[in-house]
C-alpha cells in the first residue's frame, strides 16, 4: 500500500451538504488524516477569499483555488496563473449578446456585470460571495477564473472556443445554469500538479474527493482519485474509486476503504 501523505478536498458537493453544512464525520476523517500527518488542501472552483470560514472550520490553510488558478500552501500564495484578457472580453462580449450575465473572480473580490438580476443575486445567496462589486475594464488582466449565468441548461452552447478552454456545469442543485470556465493548462489537475512538485510529494502518495466535472483532472491525476456518490454522472469514468454520497459519509467511507481510517 503506498504511504499516503496529501489529500485534496472539493467544497461543495463534497464537504458541504446541500444545507451548506459539514458531516461530522467529513470534521471526523480530516481530523483523523491530520492526525496521520497526512496534509488536507481544500481544492475549489470558489474564490479563496470566500472560504476562510470554511478553513478555519477545519483547521485547513492550504487551498486550491479558483479552478486550479491560484495556489497557497500553509497561507503563502505560491502560484497564480490570470486568463488571457482577449478571453475575458470573448466570453463578456457573448454574454452581453445573449442576455447571460458573469462572476469574475480576482484574488480580492469577485466582479459582476450586474448586482440587480434574480438569478446572480441567487448565485451570490448560494454560494455565500461577499466581496462583490460591479465589473471594470481596470481589473481584466486580473481575472483568476469565471463562472457564466445562462437563463437555461443550454446556454453554454453559444460560447464557441478554440483555445484551450471549456465550460464545466456547476453540479449543484439549481445552479445548473451556470457554468465554470476551466482552462485545459489551468485546471484543478494542473494545480494539485504542481503543489505536488512543489512539495516533493510523489502522485501514488496523493488522494482526492469531487463531485463536479471541474474535478475530473484533479481525480484523474492523483493516486487515489474518489467520486462522490451524488458525483455529475460523467465524473466516474475519470475516478479510480466511487464512494458514498457527500450525505452519507463519502469521505470517511472513501479514506476507511483504502484503510486510513478502522
Amino acid at each position: 500500500m503506498p504511504i499516503y501523505k496529501i489529500l485534496f478536498l472539493d467544497i461543495d458537493g463534497t464537504i458541504l451538504k446541500p444545507d451548506d453544512t459539514i458531516e461530522v464525520s467529513t470534521k471526523s476523517a480530516i481530523a483523523e488524516m491530520k492526525k496521520q500527518k497526512i496534509e488536507v488542501v481544500l481544492a475549489t472552483g470558489r474564490p479563496i477569499h470566500e472560504i476562510s470560514e470554511i478553513g478555519e472550520e477545519l483547521n485547513i490553510t492550504s487551498f486550491i483555488g479558483y479552478n486550479g488558478a491560484l495556489a497557497i500552501y500553509e497561507g503563502r500564495t505560491i502560484f497564480a496563473e490570470p486568463m488571457k484578457s482577449i478571453d475575458v472580453q470573448y466570453i463578456l462580449d457573448v454574454a452581453i449578446g445573449n442576455g447571460h450575465e458573469v462572476v469574475l473572480y480576482t484574488a480580492a473580490k469577485n466582479y459582476l456585470t450586474t448586482l440587480d438580476s434574480d438569478l446572480v443575486k441567487s448565485f451570490l445567496q448560494q454560494f455565500h460571495l461577499r466581496q462583490n462589486a460591479l465589473f471594470s475594464e481596470a481589473v481584466i488582466n486580473d481575472i483568476l477564473g469565471m463562472t457564466i449565468i445562462t437563463s437555461g441548461k443550454s446556454g453554454h452552447e453559444l460560447y464557441q472556443f478554440n483555445d484551450g478552454i471549456h465550460l464545466s456545469q456547476v453540479n449543484i442543485e439549481g445552479m445548473q445554469h451556470c457554468f465554470d470556465v476551466i482552462r485545459d493548462r489551468v485546471n484543478k489537475g494542473v494545480g494539485v500538479e504542481f503543489l505536488l512538485n512543489r512539495l516533493g510529494i510523489e502522485r501514488e502518495s496523493s488522494i482526492a474527493f469531487g463531485d463536479g466535472m471541474n474535478d475530473k483532472e484533479m481525480l484523474s491525476f492523483v493516486g487515489e482519485g474518489f467520486a462522490m456518490g451524488n458525483a455529475h454522472p460523467d465524473l466516474f469514468q475519470h475516478a479510480k474509486h466511487r464512494t458514498t454520497s457527500v450525505t452519507d459519509a463519502g469521505i470517511y467511507n472513501g479514506l476507511k476503504s483504502i484503510g486510513l481510517i478502522k
